[in-house]
């Protein structure tokens, strides 16, 4: 039988540690749903490295014809138009997976809620579809450190990144509840629990 599930959407800025925030989410019997692993497994669909050739050219591909994703981001994050161009070609099918996902989660009797952990949530303007938002506020140094940590391309796609989304305060001022990750993960844990057993 289905039933709808409450849904938590994640917001906060890149490297703050929202995948983690939903992982938690997930360990307390909440259906994930991750837009970044969806998009990369997109971008080995035949028909979308034809659209992503033809908008970047070849030269973000590698020597075995897969989209090297670092060349693809320093292609898109250079102005609104490419980021425009890059969004056209992955949001629909994401968004279509995501919609599909909370689909099968509402007809599962074992999940207690959804968790929407997807980058670009305002911006694809889907935290409406959302009972209830989290803000994983994180400062500028440990995110700048978990970046390192992914390479120095990261790190300096930080600021780029965003750059083209809503602004963090923004962000902040619509979520309902929000976890301070910069104390460890025992820390965000604990938050996490307090905020699922009021929104389950």
């Amino acid at each position: 039988m289905s039933s709808r599930k409450p849904i938590i959407g994640i917001l906060g800025a890149p490297a703050s540690g929202k995948s983690t925030v939903a992982a938690e989410f997930g360990r307390l019997g909440c259906g994930l749903i991750d837009a970044d692993r969806i998009a990369h497994k997109l971008l080995a669909n035949d028909d979308i490295k034809e659209q992503v050739r033809q908008a970047f050219g070849q030269e973000v591909f590698d020597d075995d014809g897969r989209i090297n994703r670092d060349r693809l981001s320093e292609k898109v994050f250079q102005n609104k138009s490419t980021v425009a161009r890059i969004n056209g070609i992955i949001h629909p099918p994401v968004l279509a997976r995501c919609e599909q996902l909370i689909g099968e989660y509402n007809s599962d009797s074992r999940i207690k809620a959804i968790v929407l952990d997807i980058p670009l949530l305002a911006e694809v303007e889907w935290a409406e579809k959302c009972d209830k938002l989290v803000f994983v506020a994180c400062s500028e140094a440990n995110r700048a450190c978990r970046a390192a940590k992914k390479g120095s391309f990261y790190k300096k796609q930080l600021k780029k990144r965003e750059n083209f989304q809503i602004s963090l305060d923004k962000k902040e001022k619509i979520a309902d509840y929000m976890i301070s990750n910069n104390s460890g993960l025992a820390a965000m844990a604990e938050q996490v629990v307090r905020i699922f057993t009021i929104v389950e």
